[in-house]
């Protein structure tokens, strides 16, 4: 899956050219419009840029907490001590207090809606024992994500000179959220918390300006300026939006909008083929079948240039020779696309279905008949 996600980013540079119009200029130092279905970096500034992430850093933190949810290693009504550094925490707080019981649940919804740093400290202490044992989860979580060039330090996104990441890190994050933890997304669309009897907004401004967007967090301190991570979904399509450095909070919402429009208007997701859709049979040597279906194991989608779907020519190759045993899933061929001429990328095919070895006179027959072919 990952070597087809690393193909689908070739696509980006000639897609936009192809289309002739050019991502929106944007006041921010990094930015990076990401199609969650298929991987695709439709555009971006800087994208490798090391930022500081702040608050956006609570993303890992949820992740880990959702993980823990899901596991059942934690429950959402769980009653959670507060120590005295989640206490004590500065910055941004849901102000939890070490004499009253505060459930998973309540400071879930603390770390998103009211990004408290309390919050943070008192779900890393449950989950890892420490903030620094849980620190050290998180960086283990990123490395499996593919997040190459992030570093964690604490929960809450705190300035730490080896604290950093990048808008495509921060994008692969994002949409692993909502990819793996559904039931736990809604909390990221919730516009205020009450705790304490402290009512907080979300900071997230596009959740009032656009119905469509339903997360996911914003970030700020006056190194990293102030970032939003935003995801909209219009109809079956949803974008992720990385705007990092803004001057403003009314600036990184409408240069985040400004970045969802632009996906939105100009690009399609398009279905290329469907799951265990059969594409072609390829000749299979020393199986107990002579031919192998082969396709893709999920859908295959792409995103284009709007209109440009029909377009898409292909070639399909095999691995010469397809040798059994075989296993489903297993990668038999490539498929190249090309629009206008010009190559989008080359992706693996694989097999449909498992092919084991053929009888002893099956498989000596194939290989009298490769040796008289390779002559």
């Amino acid at each position: 899956m990952r070597f087809l996600v690393a193909l689908l980013f070739a696509v980006v540079s000639f897609a936009v050219s192809a289309q002739n119009v050019p991502p929106p200029t944007l006041a921010a130092r990094a930015w990076l419009l990401m199609d969650q279905a298929t991987g695709q970096v439709l555009a971006a500034r800087e994208p490798d840029a090391r930022i500081e992430p702040a608050s956006l850093t609570k993303l890992m933190t949820a992740y880990l907490t959702f993980a823990a949810l899901k596991s059942g290693s934690i429950t959402l009504q769980q009653t959670v001590p507060v120590s005295e550094k989640a206490w004590r925490m500065e910055g941004s707080r849901m102000f939890i207090q070490p004499d009253k019981p505060v459930t998973v649940e309540e400071l879930v919804q603390g770390m998103i809606i009211q990004s408290g740093n309390d919050a943070c400290v008192a779900l890393a202490e449950l989950i890892a024992g420490s903030e620094e044992s849980f620190a050290h989860l998180m960086n283990r979580e990123a490395q499996r994500l593919g997040m190459k060039n992030t570093s964690f330090m604490n929960s809450s996104g705190l300035p730490d000179p080896n604290h950093y990441t990048t808008a495509r890190d921060l994008s692969l994050l994002a949409s692993a959220i909502s990819r793996d933890f559904p039931e736990y997304y809604r909390y990221y669309s919730q516009k205020e918390y009450t705790y304490n009897k402290i009512t907080q907004p979300n900071r997230n401004r596009l959740l009032w300006l656009d119905p469509t967007v339903d997360g996911l967090k914003t970030g700020h301190t006056a190194a990293a300026g102030y970032c939003l991570i935003a995801s909209a979904l219009r109809g079956p399509r949803r974008l992720v939006s990385v705007v990092l450095g803004t001057d403003s909070d009314t600036i990184r919402a409408q240069e985040s909008l400004k970045l969802l429009n632009y996906g939105f208007q100009f690009f399609d997701t398009a279905k290329l083929y469907s799951a265990n859709q059969e594409l072609s049979r390829f000749r299979v040597w020393k199986g107990a079948q002579n031919e192998l279906p082969v396709g893709f194991l999920n859908d295959f989608v792409i995103s284009l240039p709007k209109g440009q779907a029909e377009k898409i020519q292909s070639q399909l190759t095999s691995q010469q020779p397809v040798v059994a045993p075989l296993q489903k899933g297993q990668q038999v061929g490539t498929l190249q696309l090309t629009l206008d001429g010009q190559p989008i990328g080359e992706y693996p095919v694989v097999a449909l279905q498992d092919v084991p070895v053929a009888g002893f006179f099956g498989r000596l027959w194939d290989t009298i008949v490769m040796w008289i072919k390779s002559l």
